[in-house]
């Protein structure tokens, strides 16, 4: 997952293409608007306000996907990028571009632009309920463009302290209210001891 802000994103794309090339056809993409204000200052790169983001992201979604689409160039004219008959080559394996994953539950622009874009919606952080309300707003942005909800894999993040069936509880919690993957994350220090333990608890939810 990177924020678009970091690099732009013709140069992202060509990157990703390279990476799905490589892995043959494994890549998924992850993307977010950005958020990390201390990072952003201490490299000097511009963050901007909520709106600004939210702008300069959906434009970055339009030229990744036209630049990992099908179409030899792509053109296109924002107030943040500025593409003239671009060109990524080698085109990536998977059609018609890998998928992409936009995290975030933002109603009013982050769920928009997933509906638009993503081939995959990461809720990450909140409660089951807080997911299903924005599970809801999802699907209620897809009607309005005519998308089909199912085109959308939905995962939930769910923390890990040092209870195993607490965490393979949260993920069976969120699958109850529809999510189809839960990404665990794992306290730090990584430790190898934690993943046989949680992998026989998660086990028990299939």
């Amino acid at each position: 997952m990177t924020g678009i802000h970091y690099r732009h994103p013709a140069i992202l794309a060509n990157m990703a293409a390279t990476l799905d090339v490589i892995s043959h056809g494994r890549l998924e993409l992850g993307i977010g608007a950005g958020w990390n204000e201390e990072e952003s200052r201490a490299y000097g790169i511009e963050l901007g306000t909520p709106r600004q983001r939210s702008d300069r992201f959906e434009e970055a979604c339009e030229v990744l996907t036209g630049l990992l689409g099908p179409e030899p160039t792509t053109t296109f004219k924002g107030a943040y990028y500025e593409l003239s008959d671009a060109r990524c080559n080698p085109k990536p394996v998977q059609r018609p571009h890998p998928p992409l994953c936009i995290g975030g539950s933002g109603e009013k622009r982050t769920l928009r632009t997933v509906a638009r874009f993503a081939q995959h919606w990461n809720f990450d952080t909140g409660t089951p309920a807080q997911f299903r309300r924005a599970r809801e707003v999802l699907f209620e942005h897809c009607g309005r463009i005519g998308r089909d909800p199912a085109e959308i894999r939905l995962s939930a993040q769910v923390r890990f302290t040092d209870d195993p069936a607490e965490a393979a509880a949260s993920a069976g919690e969120f699958a109850a209210e529809g999510a189809e993957l839960a990404i665990v994350n794992l306290p730090l220090p990584y430790s190898p001891q934690v993943l046989e333990p949680l992998a026989v608890e998660l086990a028990k939810l299939s």
